[in-house]
């Protein structure tokens, strides 16, 4: 929870997740749609360090729409958690082994709209069962979340959650077997029954998307039993400097042509007017033109406001200068306790030429992931 507050005051695109809450798993038969583990995550980004807390947590009905128009889909995502029950080990009033199933949304309260669906509201707090597991957790997933909202399969977002809590960890592993991957992933009892159904339905669509917009890529290995499947060790590794260069430009892009550009099957289409509108072939290029100096002008503005102190990445000790001081933080609070100037070496022979075209958030951005991948390929100094 200190974590949490830490993110939420510095008020940037990561909060954590506590890792109870990432490991429970779903009853069987039941799961999540997209749309509800959405705004189940931006709940807990919301409530922040204060998760755990038992009071009521709000959140503005704009944020959630996210460009749709009405409300309704509100409603629908709000009682899915509702009724949604997760499930943890437990011991029964004998001390037996037992299975407790409980909810995670106690009471929700949306404002009824008045004619101005920009001012609505929604309060909701926690049951007691999620603040327990919440304030027990002793670990936690650093989630992003452009790339929450950006999955388009619940699978998907739900395996990025196991990776981003495993990632940091010696062994950046999940071994898992079928009946639990099941349960985590919340997949019906009905549904893939076949597990080369399973591979392309689930985990081959949850690869693409993690490895496009996740700070860490997957694979896995499948374990057999004679000819059957029976567990999967799923491996969770970070992306090097130019991979994260490139999901921080996808996170920033709008997700229309997402998929086309995943598969590499972009095509670029523009739209200018009717063919005898524009007989004139030079009217044509005329308009390029004006458009091509209208779109450079307006980059480099943003460029330049996004530059400082990010104009370049300093060429030598992290220790003097405004640039040099804030690479220093970076390093200092994401670097695992390494000493800054050996990342930053280690970081300037990786990026190579690359890291002259580098400048302003993009920048920022890729040295922070290189202190991550750092830190995680080689654990904390000894």
């Amino acid at each position: 929870m200190r974590v949490a507050a830490a993110l939420s005051r510095k008020g940037s695109d990561e909060f954590v997740k506590p890792g109870r809450l990432v490991e429970v798993r779903f009853v069987k038969g039941q799961s999540l749609s997209l749309t509800a583990s959405r705004l189940l995550a931006l709940m807990i980004l919301t409530a922040g360090g204060d998760a755990w807390r038992d009071i009521p947590h709000r959140m503005r009905k704009a944020d959630i729409r996210r460009g749709h128009k009405g409300n309704e889909r509100i409603v629908d995502m709000l009682e899915e958690l509702h009724r949604t029950l997760f499930a943890e080990d437990d011991k029964s009033w004998r001390g037996k082994r037992a299975t407790k199933r409980f909810n995670l949304i106690q009471a929700s309260w949306e404002e009824v709209e008045d004619g101005d669906k920009e001012t609505g509201w929604i309060e909701w707090q926690f049951t007691p069962d999620a603040r327990r597991l919440i304030q027990e957790s002793e670990t936690y997933a650093v989630m992003n979340r452009q790339a929450v909202l950006g999955f388009r399969s619940a699978y998907a977002l739900k395996l990025y959650e196991e990776g981003a809590l495993r990632l940091h960890r010696r062994q950046p592993v999940w071994k898992v077997d079928i009946v639990g991957l099941r349960a985590a992933l919340g997949i019906d009892p009905d549904k893939y029954g076949d597990f080369a159904q399973l591979r392309r339905k689930v985990l081959k669509i949850a690869k693409t998307e993690i490895d496009q917009l996740a700070h860490f890529t997957v694979e896995w290995e499948e374990i057999r039993r004679g000819r059957a499947v029976v567990e999967i060790i799923f491996r969770f590794s970070p992306k090097g400097a130019p991979s994260q260069i490139a999901t921080v430009d996808e996170l920033a892009r709008h997700s229309a042509g997402r998929k086309a550009r995943r598969e590499h099957a972009v095509e670029t289409v523009i739209a200018i007017g009717r063919e005898e509108d524009l007989a004139d072939p030079a009217e044509v290029t005329h308009l390029l033109s004006a458009a091509t100096t209208s779109l450079t002008v307006s980059e480099e503005r943003a460029r330049d406001k996004a530059a400082a102190p990010w104009a370049r990445f300093p060429r030598g000790r992290l220790h003097f200068g405004t640039t040099e001081q804030a690479a220093r933080a970076i390093g200092l609070r994401h670097g695992g306790g390494w000493d800054v100037d050996l990342i930053a070496d280690a970081y300037r022979e990786a990026m190579g030429d690359r890291l002259d075209s580098l400048s302003g958030v993009k920048l920022e951005k890729s040295w922070k992931g290189f202190c991550e991948a750092f830190f995680a390929r080689r654990g904390r100094p000894s």
